[in-house]
């Protein structure tokens, strides 16, 4: 199987794993407050849709997403959040149809993509594979907020694989957004999957290493637990300030999480 299609597929079944999670609720659950500040279960899959739908806009409609790119540079700090509080004043039902249609549009987009070509974004131009897995990554951690609210545990799954991948190759990414220079040596990455295996990135001699439970490095990297309630250990101090900021998501610095909000 092609390595995009693996990705096309995970994405499709991390949409589908959140759908179940929102298609039962009542029309007044939607309404509940996730932890991102100000932001209901219908926040979160407004902003998944209205994401997946500006994706498209990269994929089929460049000189369209270019315009939203002018949006989104006169107003950074409030065009994602006008974008959810727009959608989720749509009813429900409408809601989950419109983010329903708009996974599958996407996901036929990105598999007629040439190969080669790559995909304008918030940040760096990237590949359709790569444009999959940051839409992943993305539903997934929305997904956490969405489980964190309703008090459900989500098994960990083989996809947690690509929320890994984006965490670590946006390590340089992490420090630009914060103004700072990233280290001129690389890190190693090493976690534990759900299976028990070692996933890793990085040369296996670096001096600057990070560790721990592949979920928990997801978590950080989406900024969806603080980093000191996880078991992600850090050996170097260039390594630890990086847990610090570690953003795996566009845009500007996130907030994250309070220390013992989830315990």
């Amino acid at each position: 199987m092609p390595k995009n299609d693996a990705v096309l597929g995970d994405l499709a079944a991390e949409g589908e794993e959140l759908d179940a999670l929102v298609a039962g609720l009542a029309e007044d659950r939607w309404g509940i407050a996730t932890p991102a500040e100000g932001w209901t279960i219908a926040h979160q899959i407004a902003h998944l849709a209205w994401t997946d739908d500006v994706a498209l806009l990269s994929a089929t409609d460049p000189p369209r997403f270019a315009e939203v790119l002018d949006r989104a540079a006169r107003d950074p700090h409030g065009f994602v959040d006008e974008a959810a509080e727009e959608r989720a004043r749509t009813r429900p039902a409408e809601l989950l149809a419109g983010w329903r249609a708009g996974r599958a549009r996407l996901l036929d987009a990105l598999r007629a993509v040439p190969d080669g070509h790559k995909l304008d974004w918030f940040g760096p131009p990237m590949s359709a594979t790569s444009m999959a897995t940051a839409r992943l990554m993305e539903t997934w951690a929305h997904g956490q907020d969405v489980a964190d609210t309703l008090g459900v545990t989500r098994p960990s799954t083989a996809r947690l694989r690509n929320v890994c991948h984006i965490g670590a190759r946006t390590r340089d990414f992490a420090y630009a957004v914060h103004g700072q220079d990233p280290p001129a040596e690389p890190f190693r990455v090493e976690l534990t999957a759900p299976d028990g295996s070692t996933w890793s990135w990085g040369p296996e001699d670096a001096a600057q290493r990070v560790s721990g439970p592949a979920l928990d490095f997801c978590l950080l990297v989406t900024q969806r637990r603080h980093p000191d309630d996880l078991a992600v250990a850090a050996t170097g101090t260039d390594a630890a300030h990086w847990l610090t900021i570690a953003q795996a998501f566009a845009g500007l610095p996130g907030t994250g999480r309070k220390a013992g909000q989830f315990a």
